[in-house]
């Protein structure tokens, strides 16, 4: 299983460095921790955690950036992950932001900088926040994901296929899920090119055809001897 991500967002190099390092020494061993220099390049990393099927758990993010401030970002990444928590942090001339972005984004917690030592002004706040996402957040599906709608034959082609040959996957209905949808706009893709499938690498396929699915997901699609005892045609994993 993929580790949960926790995202640092600074455009000062200095700060995000010395954020990255607080992170990674106190939860480097069970989350993956990721620096972004702006919200427009961490807006792109979340795109890629979720078309890979990956979770956040935390942000943590400057308030005073240009282009896009923190709190501009968090409007923009909340509903691509909207269990993360969510942590800015202000200068004190950015505290009115801050309260501001309590209603705004469902802020959960502003720090000032600095916050040194973090062993008393950043993990216990962090712990707090992480330990409520732990215990109310679903973890995602990290296997084959495929996008579709119920009325389509080739979607019911595709898991018929992925079924018969024990291939673990995930339906996501357009019509009914609005996962299946962000996961389309994400990837940029018209809801009319489904089905779509998700591997866990981040790769994705529109309308595939059997072939080209078997060989994405390992199996075999040649033989492998010159010669064979015994044939089966049409009998399936078998």
């Amino acid at each position: 299983m993929a580790k949960p991500t926790i995202l640092a967002v600074d455009d000062d190099r200095t700060v995000l460095n010395s954020v990255d390092r607080d992170l990674r020494q106190k939860y480097g061993r069970d989350y993956r921790i990721i620096k972004a220099e702006s919200g427009l390049s961490a807006i792109d990393v979340l795109k890629q955690l979720q078309q890979r099927g990956e979770t956040v758990a935390l942000f943590v993010v400057d308030q005073r950036m240009p282009n896009m401030t923190g709190v501009q970002f968090l409007e923009q990444a909340t509903p691509i992950f909207p269990e993360a928590r969510k942590v800015l942090l202000t200068a004190y001339a950015d505290t009115e932001a801050a309260i501001n972005a309590i209603n705004k984004v469902g802020l959960d917690y502003y720090l000032m900088k600095p916050w040194d030592p973090p062993e008393e002004n950043f993990y216990p706040v962090l712990d707090s926040l992480i330990e409520e996402w732990r215990s109310n957040v679903q973890m995602p599906f990290e296997g084959i994901r495929l996008v579709g709608t119920l009325w389509s034959s080739a979607c019911h082609e595709l898991k018929d296929f992925l079924g018969r040959n024990s291939l673990p996957y995930q339906w996501l209905d357009i019509e009914r899920d609005q996962a299946a949808r962000q996961l389309l706009e994400t990837a940029a893709i018209d809801e009319l090119h489904v089905p779509v499938v998700f591997f866990p690498d981040g790769s994705v396929m529109v309308q595939p055809g059997l072939k080209q699915l078997a060989e994405k997901a390992g199996l075999r699609t040649h033989a492998e001897n010159p010669f064979y005892d015994v044939i089966i045609i049409g009998g399936g994993p078998a």
